[in-house]
């Protein structure tokens, strides 16, 4: 595969977060002449300006929801990682404009500013809770995807190519459960879950930002993009990570947190009947059709019900082994265990 990233200059925003920091180390590596932080955390920002301390880093300090913060970062910008959202689903629920504000009209300001600086390609991450969403994140985020989708379908000759990814739990990102859960049992407590059956995607930053390069080197325009994931219950989880740090904590069940949902789906059944089966990947196009309906209105879509929802609660689930297994494959585990003195024998 080609390098597309040599010489050339890339903005991620809310580039100080788990996925920002891990793309920019990525992206440096791979001779880029320059790599954009926008963000609004000047703190975070001069942190990962000490922690990478590489002369082709630049920060942004600004706000998606500012149209101009946007334009000023964008500019002579080749590739855009849109990253910035608001993404906590509790805090959304009791500030659900708040979310609105960042991730639907922010997102729109990213693709319109990316437009007019004449931008190659955008990519925007989504989350699965963005399908059959029942909260006020997942609403605003599937909210995004179509204000991503939308811009092809009214600029179909447009230069600049809007696509979106879509991905369940990225583990050991900034404010998920598994560095919780860490910190817990190195504090001697027991591991707090909200309901022990429920199930979750996972996937580790490394795979996510695969997925957004995979994005970038085959997107068409209002493409989404989902990497195929593994799922286990958060009890197994929990479990895992007590097995892992031999510790004597057990599982304390405090019940469900503001509108979180039992299972999580990567994809609809609807998606899937038009989705492409790239192997590690689906690729679901956008719904191309104009407005002018009437040469659907005796034919609808049989196949849709060929197809189940690509859902966390009917995939091949992970034992507890094998959610040991990927736990070992994340280097924050291993590091966190090499600090605590316990050695791992097995090999994964």
């Amino acid at each position: 595969m080609t390098n597309q990233y040599e010489g050339k200059r890339i903005l991620v925003t809310g580039g100080t977060g788990s996925f920002g920091h891990t793309v920019a180390e990525k992206l440096l590596s791979r001779g880029v002449e320059q790599v954009r932080i926008l963000s609004r955390d000047e703190a975070k920002q001069d942190l990962m300006r000490n922690e990478l301390a590489d002369p082709r880093l630049r920060f942004y300090v600004g706000d998606i929801r500012d149209y101009l913060s946007v334009e000023r970062a964008v500019r002579d910008v080749d590739f855009v990682f849109h990253a910035a959202a608001l993404k906590q689903v509790p805090s959304c629920e009791f500030f659900p404009m708040e979310a609105v504000k960042t991730n639907v009209l922010g997102s729109e300001n990213v693709v319109r500013a990316a437009d007019r600086a004449g931008v190659k390609s955008v990519v925007c991450l989504s989350t699965d809770k963005a399908v059959y969403p029942v909260n006020a994140m997942g609403m605003s985020k599937a909210m995004m995807e179509k204000v991503a989708q939308s811009y092809g379908l009214n600029n179909p000759n447009a230069e600049t190519t809007v696509s979106c990814v879509r991905y369940g739990n990225v583990m050991y990102s900034r404010g998920s459960v598994i560095p919780l859960f860490v910190r817990q049992l190195k504090a001697g407590k027991n591991l707090t879950v909200t309901n022990p059956d429920m199930t979750r995607f996972m996937m580790s930053l490394a795979d996510s930002v695969d997925l957004v390069e995979y994005a970038f080197h085959n997107a068409m325009q209002g493409d989404l993009f989902i990497r195929k994931a593994k799922a286990c219950t958060m009890g197994d989880l929990a479990q895992a990570l007590i097995v892992l740090f031999q510790a004597p904590a057990r599982v304390e069940v405090i019940g469900t947190r503001h509108a979180e949902k039992l299972s999580e789906a990567l994809a609809s059944r609807e998606e899937l009947a038009r989705a492409q089966d790239m192997g590690d990947y689906f690729r679901i196009q956008a719904d191309n059709r104009d407005l002018n309906y009437s040469i659907y209105v005796e034919r609808g879509d049989i196949e849709q019900v060929q197809y189940e929802d690509y859902d966390s609660h009917t995939v091949s689930r992970m034992s507890l082994r094998e959610v040991e297994d990927l736990l070992l494959t994340l280097p924050e585990v291993r590091v966190e265990l090499a600090a605590a003195g316990i050695r791992m024998e097995r090999e994964v």
